[in-house]
């Protein structure tokens, strides 16, 4: 065989091997490719949003920023403006702009390497949805096959509209809605000529172009693209002068203006929706979460504390003691709906997320008195019963007693239920618990919605079991209901990103006391206010209810009080659980940061009063003794009961005292 056949076979050969290698990687390639009509079931990742319960927006959820739109909801011209700055063939092509191709692969050639793709919108798109951006011709060969298996099965306004939810524009803004909001603060149909020859000009390199980090740049690309429109007709040379002179954002424009609105209730909530939908569906699943807060409420509640905390930092001196700062928290109640309406967890949430509204549990105090009261009513003890407070030793075990002592360690012998109430008197209390049972009591915490676990002791009685200020607010709240317990809601509804319901609020309402017991304790918290410890929430100005409570050493202050219409729950405190000073009671410290709240709270409202069920009695007795009163008794309290409660027997004593029973300043707790 001759040379010359040697070579020519060898080439023969060579050709063949060649050909088939690039048989096999174009098979290859194409078997590596990823299913284009996967695009029809492709759910992108959109902003969850929530809401108030005047629809507000109060925050946002997301791994992508993303509000999808339809291509209608987008100015044609912006639609032009891309088109001319990124794919001006894009209506002709097929996928492919062959002459963008050829131009990109001669400048590649040049510079020895891949300085520009030549990619159509369609390729972008393959690129974004499918693939990785490393720059090789493996992955521009995957580029350019998917680009015309999308073009064969979708119309040009399918695709683009899949682009413009899809594509980067910078600074956290996926699709065009997301970033028409992010920098210029409005819908994408309202954007004006410059604004959408500066948006167009992005996707090419966000962060190069961004008038965030480059404002020359950022002009720069802004007038190619109006020069891309001049070439195109779109525009004339005049309105592309006055676009040109539009100015450049600044910032991103944050709809949420200033500290984001009620971060702790918005924290309360992510919680709650990521434990049902999971964090999947929270961040990327573009819910709308329409939840109970109150705006106004909210305000008042966040000015109520700070202004309580700055008066508490001054008067107890905190600055001068150094440490951890002084904390408080609220939370307001609709007791009809079990809405919430307010929460404040805290004094600051940039300093700590910690959730003192709900998950801080700390000792009531006398706070928890209440809810004794309460189950010795519902068993069917009367306002006017006498219980003793006198020195009691409770044994505790073989070795170990245990007594109670007033806030005063005072005594007074013989009490009413009220004034042992209204003066936050230890000692009865503890008498009224060991005599309907500590399980009934127990029973009756549950019943109202106190779900921390409770011990079994006497010390109970005086609020020895941690709770959190929402359950015991819930708790009181079934007091302002006439014994109806509503669970406490923070979200009244929640739907997806189409409008589908995915979640409402289904509460139902559940019979907790006996609607003459709920009258009747929400009758002597009155007394706590009008007579006792909780006299300066009188401040308010109208009827409301409500008790103080003050733990040992002063560690927690508390003060829940309600109206007819709201519920609302205060608590002060160390996170570390240290002593607030002396005389840091429950009316000194939480107390008026509730006035405060309450007086601004109520007041679009007439005063009301508390309506009695139409069963319960109204008797005039002897505040001191119990007894009915008479002409010879100088001082008479009107008395609520339950038929077969009240006494019978009439006072003749006629050494009774009004000072008795009225506490003129600061009450014990």
């Amino acid at each position: 065989m001759s040379l010359r056949s040697i070579i020519g076979y060898g080439l023969l050969f060579l050709a063949a091997l060649l050909t088939g290698g690039a048989i096999g990687f174009f098979t290859y390639t194409l078997w590596d490719l990823p299913e284009v009509h996967t695009l029809e079931e492709y759910r992108p990742n959109i902003t969850t949003r929530v809401y108030s319960d005047s629809n507000h927006l109060l925050a946002e959820f997301f791994v992508e920023n993303r509000t999808p739109v339809k291509i209608d909801d987008v100015p044609d011209l912006f639609l032009r403006a891309l088109i001319a700055a990124e794919d001006n063939r894009f209506y002709s092509h097929h996928g492919i702009d062959f002459r963008g191709l050829l131009r990109a692969m001669v400048r590649n050639i040049r510079a020895g390497r891949i300085l520009e793709g030549g990619s159509t919108l369609t390729q972008q798109l393959a690129k974004v949805l499918f693939l990785t951006p490393e720059r090789s011709y493996t992955r521009k060969l995957k580029e350019i096959l998917l680009a015309l298996k999308i073009e064969q099965r979708y119309t040009k306004q399918e695709i683009l509209t899949l682009y413009l939810n899809q594509v980067y524009f910078g600074s956290g803004a996926y699709g065009i809605e997301a970033a028409a909001q992010t920098f210029f603060g409005k819908p994408a149909r309202d954007l004006t000529l410059g604004e959408c020859a500066l948006l167009a000009g992005l996707p090419r390199s966000p962060k190069y172009y961004s008038p965030f980090r480059s404002r020359d740049l950022a002009k720069e690309r802004r007038a190619y693209v109006l020069r891309r429109m001049i070439a195109g007709g779109i525009i004339s040379q005049q309105q592309a002068d006055e676009a040109g002179r539009t100015p450049l954002p600044d910032h991103p424009t944050l709809r949420l203006e200033g500290p984001a609105p009620a971060p702790y209730f918005v924290e309360y909530i992510r919680q709650r929706v990521e434990e049902r939908f999971g964090s999947g569906i929270l961040y990327s699943g573009g819910l709308n979460i329409y939840t109970s807060i109150s705006d106004e409420l909210q305000g008042y509640a966040e000015q109520a504390v700070q202004k309580g905390l700055d008066g508490l930092d001054r008067r107890l001196r905190t600055g001068e003691r150094g440490r951890q700062p002084l904390q408080a928290a609220v939370v307001v109640i609709d007791p009809a709906t079990g809405h919430i309406r307010a929460m404040v967890g805290g004094r600051d949430f940039s300093s700590s997320q910690f959730n003192r509204a709900w998950q801080a549990l700390r000792q009531p105090g006398s706070a928890f008195k209440p809810i004794i009261y309460a189950a010795a009513l519902d068993r069917g003890y009367g306002a006017a019963d006498l219980l003793s407070d006198t020195p009691m030793i409770v044994k505790i075990d073989a070795k170990k007693t245990w007594s109670p002592e007033n806030f005063t360690r005072t005594y007074q012998g013989n009490v009413t239920l009220r004034k042992a109430l209204a003066q936050s008197l230890n000692v009865p209390t503890v008498r009224l618990l060991a005599a309907i049972g500590i399980p009934e009591a127990i029973t009756c915490a549950k019943r109202l919605g106190v779900r921390s676990p409770l011990k079994a002791v006497l010390p109970l009685a005086l609020g020895s079991s941690d709770v959190t200020l929402l359950e015991l607010t819930s708790a009181y709240a079934v007091f302002a209901n006439q014994g109806i317990r509503m669970e406490p809601t923070a979200i009244t509804s929640i739907t997806d990103s189409g409008g589908r319901v995915l979640y409402t609020n289904d509460v139902l309402p559940q019979a907790a006391l006996r609607p003459e017991t709920a009258y009747l304790i929400t009758n002597l918290l009155k007394g706590v206010v009008e007579q006792g410890t909780g006299w300066k929430a009188r401040e308010v100005g109208r009827p409301v209810a409500g008790k103080t409570g003050t733990t040992n050493d002063y560690r927690d202050a508390w003060f829940i009080g309600y109206s007819p219409s709201l519920v609302a729950g205060v608590w002060v405190g160390y996170d570390d659980q240290r002593s607030l000073g002396p005389k840091a009671t429950g009316s000194r410290a939480a107390l008026p940061i509730w006035v405060d709240f309450m007086k601004r709270a109520l007041e679009s409202e007439e005063p009301v009063d508390f309506v009695p069920p139409p069963n319960i009695l109204f008797r005039n007795i002897d505040p001191r003794t119990g007894l009915l009163s008479t002409e010879h008794c100088p001082v008479t309290l009107r008395e609520a009961f339950v038929p077969g409660t009240e006494p019978h027997s009439y006072c003749t004593d006629t050494n009774v005292s009004g000072e008795d029973f009225m506490i003129r300043d600061e009450a014990p707790e």
